[in-house]
């Protein structure tokens, strides 16, 4: 069956993270496809920074496994990103039905409505999320099921998405690896990817919860288009200009601090 540029693309990335190093002949045998259509897409790789070309053949960005991983993003903007939960929980309401999705600053999110006595239903692609939120007994979790990401601790594929016909969801929380604002949310994994764009249109409300080094970046594929998006809360004020820009696209900006 022919892959989708997408789909070849992400399959690069997963050969590359299990041996770092392959070259044009095994990743052509390994994919089926053309060595030259494989130099096209490890020149275009290299371009996004996603990957290094070598003499004949590629391997993966030094930063590029520890900065998908879960737990080097959890790390990272630690700060920002509780600020940003804490932020974000004004938008939660008493009896929603809320969406959280995989990200470590959806887990911050969660980790503050823990300590909060809120009834909620809460519908994640998380599995942390999912553990952090599982003991409360005023918060109702309902885990949507598929393939538990490698090195992650998110749910990939579409298999599980029948959950989602039989809750209503008020409000979505996202994050992202990157903000445009000409083309919306982007993110590394694009089969993740694919959840994401199935959990957007099944919220009456979407709220991005990404900190400000994210805005002005894209990466891998695009899950979700400005008019999706309602508000944006991020941790510290905006430049003006950029500001405006936003606002003028219809979504709202928010600043934690």
């Amino acid at each position: 069956m022919k892959m989708f540029v997408d789909e070849r693309r992400n399959k690069i990335l997963q050969l590359l993270n299990d041996k770092q190093r392959l070259t044009v002949k095994e990743l052509a045998n390994q994919i089926g496809v053309s060595e030259a259509t494989l130099r096209t897409d490890l020149n275009k790789m290299e371009n996004e920074g996603l990957l290094t070309r070598t003499h004949g053949g590629a391997i993966l960005k030094d930063n590029i496994d520890q900065e998908t991983s879960f737990s080097a993003r959890e790390k990272k903007n630690k700060k920002e990103k509780s600020l940003i939960g804490k932020k974000a929980f004004q938008y939660v309401a008493e009896k929603q039905c809320i969406l959280l999705d995989a990200s470590s600053t959806a887990l911050e999110l969660a980790r503050y409505l823990n300590s909060q006595p809120l009834r909620l239903t809460v519908v994640t692609s998380g599995i942390q999320t999912a553990f952090e939120l599982k003991d409360n007994p005023d918060i109702t979790v309902i885990m949507i099921g598929g393939v538990v990401t490698k090195k992650s601790t998110s749910i990939e594929g579409t298999f599980g998405l029948g959950v989602l016909d039989h809750v209503n969801i008020d409000v979505m929380f996202t994050s992202a690896n990157g903000f445009s604002i000409e083309k919306g949310l982007s993110d590394f994994n694009l089969y993740e990817v694919e959840l994401k764009k199935e959990m957007i249109k099944r919220a009456k409300k979407v709220i991005a919860i990404i900190d400000s080094s994210k805005i002005g970046k894209t990466s891998s594929a695009f899950f979700a288009t400005i008019d999706q998006i309602d508000t944006l809360i991020t941790e510290k004020a905006i430049e003006d200009e950029l500001h405006s820009k936003i606002q003028n696209t219809g979504i709202k900006v928010i600043s934690a601090d």
